[in-house]
């Protein structure tokens, strides 16, 4: 199971492949080795790195997804080539009837209200607009999913930041943070999602868009909460006691390795203990027999059962 998410942040290096590993090096030190099957992901934040094609082409044969960032924001994914190896799965996914659809999205919807109501409560049992919030999440409000994301918002910064923040993913301040964050799970979606052959470029609720991967975007919503958790763990910690001279909301090496242990925290999933990587593996997998079977009751998104884990 690969699992190690690298972060290359050193301004000038050199990538390269030689025997299925991945190999590092800045001229400074001795050269540093991975196996690719060990690699989950690899964010590169260098702006002068050197790539070597082959290591593109060994990255892509192991699904590893690579994201490339400027100025520590997500620039481009690149991603395999063979978009669909399962050819039955393609075609379910491309004829999936309209209300399936509607069902498998209204399941993720459930999960992410469900999970966004446990984190603020977890964060703020007394605020004034949780009640709101849990109401809001068990209901079927066609507008739930933006009045749930407001009240969540809202208890966020009442509790973190301040009353003025604004979640805004091209705004300043801890929004950096949580782009971040979101990167790096969209990259361990894909590198699922393409393992078991399912296209993401066909979503159940984002639209399709050129450079776009929609189901990537749904099936990672429920998701968002563990990473928002450790997002907030961070900023308590850095206000508490500070890692380095840095503002908070600015992408540090200590942050990138922060937020990349999300992955390999504890959660439980079907009365399972196992890793968040694992549990994102497991809820692709659900998707895919549902979508193989044309039926919604297989696809089982992760919902929060316990935050004890939260900054593990």
């Amino acid at each position: 199971m690969s699992y190690h998410i690298i972060n290359i942040d050193t301004n000038s290096c050199r990538l390269t492949c030689h025997h299925g590993q991945l190999e590092y090096t800045d001229g400074l030190s001795p050269p540093k080795c991975l196996p690719l099957e060990d690699i989950g992901a690899v964010v590169l934040c260098a702006f002068e790195a050197t790539l070597s094609s082959n290591l593109l082409i060994e990255m892509a044969k192991h699904r590893i997804g690579f994201v490339l960032c400027e100025h520590y924001k997500p620039a481009a994914l690149l991603l395999p080539a063979d978009r669909a190896t399962d050819t039955p799965l393609l075609r379910h996914l491309a004829d999936m009837p309209t209300t399936l659809r509607k069902r498998l999205w209204e399941k993720t919807l459930d999960a992410k209200c469900s999970n966004q109501a446990i984190l603020a409560e977890s964060w703020n049992p007394r605020h004034e607009n949780l009640p709101e919030l849990k109401r809001l999440a068990q209901s079927a409000k066609s507008s739930r999913e933006a009045e749930c994301a407001r009240l969540f918002w809202g208890i966020f910064a009442d509790t973190w930041t301040t009353s003025s923040f604004r979640r805004d993913r091209k705004g300043e301040g801890v929004n950096p943070l949580f782009n971040y964050a979101y990167a790096i799970l969209l990259s361990c979606i894909l590198q699922y999602l393409f393992a078991l052959g399912i296209d993401p470029s066909l979503g159940l609720f984002h639209r399709p868009r050129e450079h776009a991967a929609p189901l990537a975007y749904d099936l990672m919503e429920p998701f968002r909460s563990a990473f928002e958790a450790n997002v907030a763990r961070w900023v308590e910690q850095e206000k508490l006691q500070p890692t380095d001279d840095s503002p908070i909301g600015v992408i540090t090496k200590n942050y990138r390795q922060h937020i990349a242990k999300t992955l390999l925290a504890e959660v439980t999933y079907h009365d399972k203990q196992m890793t968040l990587r694992q549990a994102i593996e497991a809820v692709c997998r659900t998707f895919r027999q549902a979508v193989l079977q044309q039926k919604s009751g297989p696809y089982q998104p992760w919902k929060i059962s316990t935050i004890k884990w939260v900054g593990s």
